[in-house]
């Protein structure tokens, strides 16, 4: 009787093993910028900015194909990677450009963010390089397209604006584009050495650009917002989605939405 129960529960086991956890589907790779836009990749929380940041228009604005070697100067906290990297992944390839020595803390988690994003896709094969001003872009080979998005202003205030413009020059393969997005400080302002509001002027950026070596090839409106009057106790952080002042006039700043941003495509000739 022993034997014969000792059997039955060896039986029993086999036949209550637990099956294989099967590995997680991989995501389908987006085609088109339409596809790349509505892609799993995307957090719920970015695709809520798309009425703000328009990447569909932005994108094709820029004239962005999938095939190409696209390099994205320091990409925050990943919102356009989220697009990006996917879109390119078949034909082309994304290079992140990554700030090399990093002394704020909220810059520190950012970084540490898309890392992480990064490594959770392994699939994905994008690159990250050093990026550190004023030396040039380390590439292999010249790229198609250099983005940067709300960037500018912050070169402004370390007084490296122009060298970047001119290291993005120089890492682009004749006809490639510069596509720039930032926010856009009225026409008529004084111009602030150190952009102290986040706010640029859309001329001084076309200035530097073209002391590069660039041409304008193109403006858009596609992120303008006339609501916003620029004129905010913290600056452009006053507005979603920082919102620095917390609960103090909330309501007021969500009704005004994201800022005012110029869209510049520039090419090398």
């Amino acid at each position: 009787m022993k034997n014969m129960a000792a059997l039955f529960l060896v039986l029993f086991a086999l036949g209550c093993k637990t099956p294989a956890a099967k590995a997680p589907e991989p995501k389908p790779t987006p085609a088109t910028i339409e596809e790349a836009v509505s892609s799993p990749y995307r957090s719920a929380a970015n695709i809520a900015r798309d009425q703000y940041r328009h990447p569909v228009e932005t994108l094709n604005f820029f004239g962005l194909k999938p095939n190409m070697t696209v390099i994205e100067i320091t990409p925050g906290a990943g919102w356009y990677m989220e697009i990006l990297a996917p879109l390119l992944n078949a034909q082309g390839q994304y290079i992140w450009a990554s700030p090399k020595v990093i002394t704020v803390d909220y810059v520190r988690k950012m970084v540490a963010g898309t890392q992480t994003w990064l490594a959770a896709h392994p699939e994905l094969k994008a690159k990250t390089i050093d990026f550190a001003l004023p030396a040039d872009l380390p590439v292999e080979a010249p790229v198609d397209m250099i983005l940067t998005f709300r960037n500018v202003h912050n070169w402004t205030t370390a007084g490296t604006d122009q060298a970047a413009f001119t290291a993005f020059f120089n890492a682009l393969k004749p006809g490639g584009v510069l596509g720039v997005v930032d926010h856009r400080a009225p026409a008529k302002s004084k111009r602030d050495p150190k952009a102290k509001s986040g706010y640029v002027r859309e001329d001084d950026i076309i200035k530097m650009a073209t002391k590069a070596g660039f041409k304008l090839a193109a403006k858009s409106e596609i992120n303008a917002n006339p609501q916003d009057t620029k004129n905010y106790p913290e600056g452009v952080w006053t507005l979603p989605p920082v919102l620095r002042l917390g609960d103090k006039d909330r309501a007021k700043y969500l009704a005004i939405g994201e800022s005012d941003r110029m869209t510049l495509k520039f090419v090398k000739p």
